[in-house]
């Protein structure tokens, strides 16, 4: 699965936070990474409010979304390159420096780079994958993928067919759990399960009615 770099500019206002959040949960989807949404919509909340409280409302930024090897990557840009991110004790009564305090709780690093016009907090989340283009090596995956190989070769012809047959109940138990690997299997690859089971209901419905017509 691919997972290309992708930025969105914007204004840094208080009102701007929650459409960010609603963009990088809408990718993180895509990508398969629903696992992550709750850390790294925190992370967009708090980088964007550190704009807006230590830069101005107002300020023109960008926030830019990447995988660096195995990590997601978050990072917000501002042309202010005076004020820097500053890291205290999230307690109630300080609000100044709380918010970073929240990404360096939640993210595996964070840091600050300056350029000749702009500055770059960033911030690094673990993703679990396998590989940067990969998914999730979760058991359920796992066993979707090994049912697809079986499945791929069962589907090739056969001059006889087993004698053997496994009991009814043990059957249907069997064919439920393989839909549920493959609906694990397909939300790791960013799709929406219940769109695939709405998929796969007509697709069998108009295979049965030409089936019955058949017959």
């Amino acid at each position: 699965m691919p997972r290309k770099p992708w930025d969105i500019a914007f204004t840094a206002e208080p009102a701007e936070v929650a459409a960010l959040r609603r963009i990088m949960r809408l990718h993180l989807g895509v990508w398969g990474l629903q696992h992550l949404v709750d850390e790294a919509e925190l992370c967009v909340s708090e980088l964007v409010s550190n704009v807006i409280t230590h830069v101005g409302p107002g300020t023109p930024a960008t926030l830019a979304v990447s995988m660096k090897s195995k990590h997601l990557r978050i990072e917000v840009h501002d042309p202010d390159t005076r004020v820097l991110p500053a890291l205290r004790d999230a307690d109630t009564d300080a609000e100044e420096g709380r918010g970073m305090a929240l990404v360096d709780a939640v993210a595996d690093r964070w840091g600050v780079l300056l350029c000749p016009d702009r500055k770059i907090t960033w911030c690094e989340l673990a993703t679990r994958l396998a590989t940067a283009d990969g998914h999730v090596q979760a058991s359920s995956v796992v066993r979707a993928e090994a049912l697809l190989s079986h499945y791929v070769a069962a589907a090739q012809p056969r001059h006889k067919a087993g004698a053997n047959r496994v009991a009814s109940t043990v059957a249907e138990e069997t064919v439920i759990a393989a839909i549920t690997d493959f609906l694990h299997w397909f939300r790791a690859h960013g799709r929406d399960a219940d769109d695939m089971l709405d998929r796969a209901q007509m697709r069998f419905e108009a295979e049965n009615g030409v089936l019955g017509r058949q017959g």
